[in-house]
């Protein structure tokens, strides 16, 4: 985060773990770092990992520590949030509940005065992905229908097979705006695919640090970020 190429020119925003939210960088809290010196919008991750398969779905599990999590959000200026399921089949039962437990820890979020990112990841290596992805573009539409006016959301779901399935999601008055997750799928692959896509921007992070290393030179990582950020940036806005 204290790169000079890492800035709000070429970020959005950035995902943070409770822990890094707590934490300092240059002496100011982590969250006010990234709004004030980078210009990005700083959000955090609430989920507490994956409950076993079931219905072929992995749900969240009980959120626990979500009252406290909202609380250091606010206490940070944090404008968001991101928790994440996975859909591994194309199971009508478990897609629809995976779904709505996500708008269900959504609309907890709304009213903490808070965006949520409703991340239900679909398995990129599913053998039913294109049909569980159009699962879930439909159930997507009905749970947005169902929200009022002033209820807004954003969406992180996987590149789909499909390109462009997810444009009436895109364009939904309720959502303020659709990324995409890299889900294992390499750099240039996920690029490839993201720029296939209007209006869908990368949220990527295995993809983002790729061939990054603690070995590299300062000056090596510097360049081998830029050149990250300067891709996934070109193909967001294809």
């Amino acid at each position: 985060m204290t790169s000079k190429v890492f800035n709000g020119e070429r970020i959005l925003a950035s995902i943070l773990f409770a822990d890094t939210v707590r934490r300092s960088i240059n002496g100011m809290p982590t969250a006010q770092y990234l709004w004030e010196e980078k210009g990005v919008i700083p959000i955090i991750k609430i989920d507490e990992g994956l409950e076993d398969e079931h219905n072929g779905v992995q749900l969240m599990k009980t959120m626990t520590k979500l009252n406290d999590l909202l609380d250091l959000a606010h206490e940070n200026n944090i404008f968001g949030t991101k928790a994440r399921s996975v859909i591994k089949l194309a199971n009508l039962e478990g897609i629809k509940a995976n779904v709505q437990q996500q708008f269900n820890v959504g609309k907890t979020v709304i009213k903490r005065g808070m965006v949520p990112i409703l991340e239900p990841e679909v398995d990129i290596h599913s053998p039913e992905k294109e049909a569980a992805e159009e699962m879930l573009e439909k159930i997507l539409l009905e749970n947005l229908n169902s929200l009022s006016a002033d209820e807004k959301v954003m969406l992180k779901l996987t590149l789909p097979t499909k390109p462009n399935l997810y444009k009436e999601v895109i364009a939904h008055p309720n959502v303020v705006r659709v990324v995409a997750l890299s889900g294992g799928y390499t750099r240039s692959e996920a690029n490839k695919l993201l720029a296939k896509n209007e209006n869908m921007v990368a949220s990527f992070s295995r993809a983002l640090t790729e061939g990054l290393s603690a070995n590299d030179t300062d000056e090596e990582f510097e360049a081998k970020l830029d050149e990250s950020i300067g891709s996934i940036y070109f193909a967001s806005i294809q």
